[in-house]
């Protein structure tokens, strides 16, 4: 037999007695045919659970990895095409199946095998014998590659650790080719297999910056995505070897170490996803074991004198990435639990220590924040209340411990844990606070004639400000205190922190215009200092910070929000603060716009229910006159002008546990404000604001992404995304779009993100198939069918674009759906861009696949009818995509061209041809011309 599709289940005879199996076969053959592969798989699994022949299972064993092969599951693929070899050695389809998959699994040399035992079968298949030249030409290809950097390894290593090469051109270059070829997974494996880990040690051992970065990187190459390498490689190096290099002073040095760790850390939890895998299995007895050695050293290496701050600070973000669970649907919480247990006191002893203080843990400014960070991973990922009490008592156990028995020093730790806890797990932080004396000694020490205690005291006591359970007590009792620190204090930075501290009380109404704090004018007196000291570069960076803090506050007034944006030297100021290494400051830099420009969450309050709650006295929130929505479109461009979108892409890339799920979020809401009038979109993507849009839609809250999803989409509707995300990044926009058109987004954002895909599939081919890869087809057909017109169009255009697709001409084609019928009644409605984008795609479809001429007429009884009033309407565009369909289906076939030419088509046709030059008498003059030629009409004398 001759195989022509051997990824198409086709049908078979079935065995007597076994009509439910052959029944649930052909059901699977038609779901794999209209496209529903995972349906086709769910098909073939119950028949062969019914107990199916030896000869039947072989059938539904390579059919299912037909199936597996096109949702590209090549593991399952080969498994299954294994079965059904196992049930009948000949199968010849089964063993092409399972070339296939291991061809995409680069298991070369199996896949040959597969390959020549087909050939040696059906001899005469070209399907085969191009296959076999395909995969012979990979094998000899990867031989020479292999052999030819054989000796390149081996010569760059030599130059490398040879003492006369320091420093020399050679050397940098022998360097950067190591790293390069580690990148390639054949590249790796042969660095791997020439005892490249002992020689990378050697470089580490070096201690040269240039060498161990080198070393770093190019073992990054050798364990990314590959559990045996990693294994081999912690074992050669040693686990605290490695994490120790964190340690170091040199900064890339450090963050290299922190990157390895982390891909290490991805390859022990993921397993291998490329090839070269060989027996791995057997090497590793327990990786969760290994997880934890790794995460054992990390949490001894915080504590630990004479590792740098910056060292301390990447351990800490490690932490962060790879200990609390992905996903709260994943119920497996026990690494968190084990990293309480085991190191909940050292993050403590590090979110404790103040910066610069002698015989303290060596820290930075942002070290703080990180621990508060992690301890707020931790908080989150505890699934009860049992775990929970268990982290509050060991928290409050540790904070006891330093503040009784400690004297003075001890008190300023406790106090400083108490602070770290309340940015972190509030929860936690609140009942800190409410231990015996605590908060007493936070109002006796912002007394104290010491600097570095009164700092400690009064950011404690901002920190409990913000709490809910403390705000009231410290509004009662802290006003009076932190306003006599503001006035009689002679050092900025105490009377900047109390500033704050009186910016986060004068703003708990928040942006209710009628729950003022302080008197008429206070607001705009304590901003107006805030911005003096923000654009006073003389104070240092830390200090700033504190100024941003209090505008994030102070910005819910209206008042300062005007007189901010107008202050361009301020704006100026914030958006450099933003790019220095403070990395703290980022949530205060983006909630601060975030209220300037409103796009936070709300919602117009219901008249009827406004009345109502006067009418009971009941408190109605005001909105300022000034947050009506033209100040807040004046806000946006001012901000744009001064050079917003440049700020916000830097912040976007910054490297930090500081840039939360939250602050991504708040990114996004203020990207999505920017983007919100069609003019203003051109400056966002010239100051690279679609490049920095990518990665919050990729990664963050739920919010974030789809506010960062919505705003890819405004972008990619009035733009040419091609200019606006140049090269690969254009196909990273499909998945955020896709995303957007899931039942939970609004009409709006599913609106939008049909209108960019569309775009997106005029494009190209690779870019429909990236649209169809993301599964967006079988939505897109939904919203076909919405009530709302505009949403109902905009489904019709995208299927319009993406019918250039074979797949999607597969899905019009199949047996059994009414996608045609659609587009035919879509083509006469009164909507007349609803009808052109329907015209459009039966023209299109008509075209490339004339079968299905010869079913319009079979779909509706009203298909002339429709036809008809195409080649009628007064705009041309239309009528020239109904003369089209019309000359697609006299081409396809005889008998229907008879039918058109005996209705009033032809008289239609006939004025058409005779009017002035144009497409639409070109098309028609064509389908009285094949009339003429099947016979069907005579041209009259004048030869038309």
């Amino acid at each position: 037999m001759t195989v022509s599709g051997p990824r198409t289940p086709e049908p078979q005879p079935a065995a007597p007695g076994a009509s439910s199996v052959e029944q649930l076969r052909k059901e699977g053959n038609e779901l794999f045919k209209c496209g529903d592969y995972q349906g086709a798989l769910t098909a073939y699994t119950q028949a062969l659970d019914l107990g199916a022949t030896p000869q039947d299972q072989a059938i539904l064993h390579r059919n299912r990895a037909a199936c597996h092969l096109k949702l590209e599951d090549y593991d399952k693929a080969e498994t299954e095409a294994s079965k059904a070899i196992e049930k009948d050695g000949g199968d010849v389809k089964a063993l092409y199946r399972r070339s296939q998959a291991l061809e995409k699994l680069g298991r070369l040399d199996q896949a040959v095998l597969d390959l020549q035992r087909c050939v040696s079968l059906e001899p005469k298949n070209k399907v085969f014998q191009e296959a076999l030249r395909n995969i012979g030409g990979q094998i000899q290809e990867k031989v020479r590659y292999m052999s030819s950097t054989d000796a390149k390894v081996e010569q760059m290593f030599q130059i490398l650790l040879d003492p006369q090469e320091k420093g020399t051109e050679k050397k940098q270059k022998a360097s950067q080719n190591l790293v390069v070829l580690a990148r390639e997974d054949a590249g790796a494996e042969k660095i791997f297999r020439s005892n490249g880990v002992q020689l990378l040690q050697r470089l580490l051992d070096t201690g040269e910056s240039d060498l161990m970065l080198a070393a770093l990187r190019t073992l990054v190459g050798i364990c990314s995505e590959h559990q045996s390498r990693t294994v081999a490689t912690l074992s050669v190096l040693g686990t605290r070897r490695v994490v120790s290099i964190l340690g170091v002073e040199n900064q890339a040095v450090s963050l290299a170490a922190c990157h390895l760790l982390h891909v290490m850390f991805d390859a022990l939890k993921e397993g291998v996803k490329k090839g070269f895998r060989g027996k791995e299995g057997a090497i590793i007895v327990d990786p969760a074991r290994e997880l934890k050695v790794l995460i054992s050293n990390l949490l001894e290496l915080l504590t630990e004198v004479g590792v740098s701050g910056q060292g301390r600070d990447n351990a800490l973000t490690l932490l962060i990435k790879v200990v609390p669970r992905k996903s709260p649907k994943d119920p497996n919480n026990s690494l968190a639990l084990w990293v309480i247990d085991q190191g909940l006191k050292k993050i403590l002893e590090v979110g404790g220590s103040v910066q610069d203080a002698p015989g303290e843990l060596t820290v930075t400014a942002n070290s703080r924040m990180s621990a508060s960070i992690l301890l707020s991973k931790l908080f989150d990922d505890l699934k009860c209340d049992a775990e929970r009490e268990n982290f509050h008592r060991l928290c409050e156990n540790y904070i006891k411990s330093w503040f009784e028995g400690h004297g003075l020093a001890g008190k300023l730790r406790a106090i400083q844990t108490v602070s770290c806890l309340l940015q972190g797990p509030c929860d936690a932080g609140n009942r800190a606070l409410e231990l015996s004396g605590v908060m007493e000694s936070v109002i006796a020490l912002c007394a104290s004639e010491q600097e570095e205690e009164q700092l400690v005291a009064v950011e404690a006591l901002i920190h409990a400000a913000g709490k809910a359970k403390r705000a009231s007590f410290i509004t009662a009792n802290g006003v009076s205190l932190l306003k006599d620190l503001y006035k009689r204090s002679e050092k900025d930075s105490i009377r900047i922190r109390a500033l704050v501290g009186l910016c986060k009380l004068g703003s708990a109404g928040g942006t209710d215009f009628s729950m003022k704090q302080f008197a008429e004018g206070s607001t705009l007196k304590l901003a107006k200092q805030c911005r003096k000291w923000l654009c006073n570069d003389q104070i240092d960076a830390g200090t700033r910070r504190w100024a941003v803090e209090g505008l994030a506050y102070l910005t819910f007034d209206a008042d300062v929000k005007e007189e901010f944006v107008e202050d361009e030297a301020a704006l100026k100021a914030l958006f450099q603060l933003s790019r220095s290494e403070e990395r703290s400051v980022l949530f205060a830099v983006a909630s601060a716009l975030v209220n300037c420009t409103n796009s936070y969450d709300y919602e117009e309050p219901d008249p009827k229910m406004v009345e109502l709650a006067k009418y009971a006295k009941q408190h109605v929130p005001e909105q300022h006159p000034k947050d009506k929505p033209s100040f807040v479109r004046a806000r946006v461009k001012k901000l744009l002008a001064a050079g917003v979108v440049s700020a916000l892409a830097c912040m976007v890339k910054t490297e930090s546990p500081v840039l939360t799920s939250s602050c991504r979020e708040l990114l996004s809401r203020v990207f999505l404000a920017l983007v919100e009038e069609a003019e203003d979109r051109g400056t966002v993507v010239a100051q690279g604001g679609g490049k920095a849009l990518l990665p919050l839609a990729l990664e963050g809250t739920d919010v974030g992404q789809t506010k960062a999803a919505q705003a890819l989409a405004k972008l990619t509707i009035t733009s040419n995304p091609e200019m606006t995300f140049p090269g690969e990044r254009v196909y990273e926009v499909v998945r955020p779009l896709v995303s957007l058109l899931h039942l939970h987004c609004s009409g709006l954002q599913n609106f939008e993100a049909l209108m960019a895909l569309t775009n997106l599939a005029g494009i190209s081919e690779r870019l429909r198939q990236k649209i169809l890869k993301e599964k967006a087809v079988p939505m897109i057909e939904g919203y076909m069918f919405e009530e709302h017109e505009m949403i109902r169009r905009a489904a019709t255009e995208c299927m319009c674009n993406l019918a250039m697709s074979k797949e999607v001409q597969d899905l019009f084609e199949a047996e059994g759906n009414d996608r045609l019928k659609l587009l035919v009644l879509y083509s006469g409605e009164d909507d007349e861009l609803l009808q052109r984008a329907a015209a459009g795609g039966l023209a299109m479809l008509t075209s490339m696949r004339p079968s299905l001429c010869s079913r319009i007429p079979q779909v509706t009884t009203h298909w002339l009818e429709i036809l008809q009033a195409l080649l009628l309407n007064p705009n041309q565009e239309l009528q020239h995509r109904g003369a089209v369909v019309v000359l697609n289906m006299v081409e396809a076939s005889r008998e229907i061209a008879s039918t058109l030419m005996e209705s009033e088509v032809l008289e239609i046709l006939s004025v058409l041809a005779k009017g002035k030059e144009s497409p639409v008498t070109r098309v028609a003059a064509a389908c009285l011309g094949k009339a003429v030629d099947y016979g069907l009409i005579k041209p009259n004398q004048d030869g038309e």
